[in-house]
């Protein structure tokens, strides 16, 4: 299980370093996407699977599903990481985050996610106001 929050930056050839803790878990070659909001995937080839497994039976008159989708496999690439343990993440996905330097990589049970330290910062900070009403909801379902 992916858990925990990592800083890292990202070198000058678009590389950054992701958590050994993180890489037992993701095996050596990953899939890294665009996310949802300003963050990337990044999934284990066999998460990747289970997930796009999902997706291949939404219905293709779902225009919002079949957007998402597309979004998702077009900007999707195989990662492999160094003997450092960086992964080179191309410039559409930096671009995507809003990454110059500094990162935040953080473990979402499945899947990591890259976040630009300036974008995790905000969303952190939002979304914190709306955690207790959320936990309420899901005390509510039995959570």
């Amino acid at each position: 299980m992916l858990i925990g929050e990592y800083t890292h930056n990202i070198d000058a050839k678009g590389r950054v370093f992701m958590p050994a803790k993180f890489r037992d878990d993701l095996g050596e070659t990953f899939i890294v996407t665009k996310g949802v909001g300003k963050c990337l995937f990044v999934f284990s080839s066999e998460e990747w699977a289970n997930f796009s497994g999902k997706l291949k039976d939404l219905p293709i008159s779902d225009v919002a599903a079949q957007s998402f989708t597309r979004m998702l496999f077009a900007s999707a690439c195989e990662c492999e990481g160094d003997k450092q343990g960086r992964i080179l993440l191309p410039q559409r996905l930096r671009d995507h985050i809003g990454v110059v330097k500094e990162t935040v990589i953080i473990g979402v049970m499945t899947r990591a996610e890259i976040w630009s330290k300036e974008g995790w910062e905000e969303y952190n900070d939002s979304a914190y106001e709306d955690y207790e009403e959320t936990l309420a909801k899901l005390a509510e379902l039995g959570i």
